[in-house]
C-alpha cells in the first residue's frame, strides 16, 4: 500500500530501474509517516562512503512527537540494501551519469519502504512528447467509450 509518491519524478526522468530499499528511522518519524505526514517532491538519493542516504525527504512531526527532543523534519536518512545492489548502483551513478531518486514510500509487511529509480533527466523536448504522448492516450480512450 502506497503512503507518498513522486509524481514529478516520472515528468523530469526517464526511470529506467527501479529497487526496494528499507529506510533507518526515527520513533516520531514512523508514527508521522503512518499519519501520511511525509513529503517525497524534492527528495533524491546520494552515494557516500559506499552507503545510499535520502535526502530531502520532509516528514513533519506530529504536535505531540516529544516535549524533550526537537525533531529535525529533513534529516538525511540512511537507506538499508544488500551490498551488491549498492555497488550496482553506486557504478551506474558514478559512471554512466545517472540519478537516484525516491519514487515511492509503500509498507510491506509493517515495514516502511522506499522504492527508488535509477533514472536519467529528460530534456524539454522529452518532456513535451511525453505530454503529448498522454493527451493522445487519453484522446484514445475517449473516443473507445464513444464508439460503444
Amino acid at each position: 500500500m502506497s503512503i507518498v509518491q513522486n509524481k514529478k519524478a516520472f515528468h523530469d526522468y526517464f526511470v529506467e530501474q527501479r529497487f526496494e530499499a528499507g529506510i533507518a528511522l526515527e520513533g516520531w518519524e514512523v508514527k508521522a509517516i503512518r499519519a501520511g505526514r511525509a513529503q517525497l517532491k524534492e527528495s533524491y538519493v546520494i552515494v557516500h562512503d559506499g552507503e545510499l542516504f535520502l535526502v530531502g525527504c520532509h516528514v513533519s512531526p506530529l504536535p505531540a512527537a516529544s516535549t524533550h527532543y526537537t525533531p529535525d523534519p529533513t534529516r538525511t536518512r540512511k537507506l538499508l540494501l544488500h551490498a551488491e545492489e549498492i555497488n550496482r548502483l553506486i557504478g551506474a551513478v558514478q559512471r554512466a551519469g545517472y540519478t537516484l531518486l525516491a519514487l515511492d514510500m509503500h509498507y510491506k509487511a509493517g515495514r516502511i519502504k522506499l522504492e527508488i529509480g535509477l533514472a536519467k533527466g529528460k530534456k524539454a523536448h522529452d518532456k513535451r512528447e511525453t505530454i503529448k504522448d498522454r493527451q493522445w492516450q487519453r484522446e484514445q480512450q475517449r473516443l473507445l467509450r464513444h464508439k460503444r
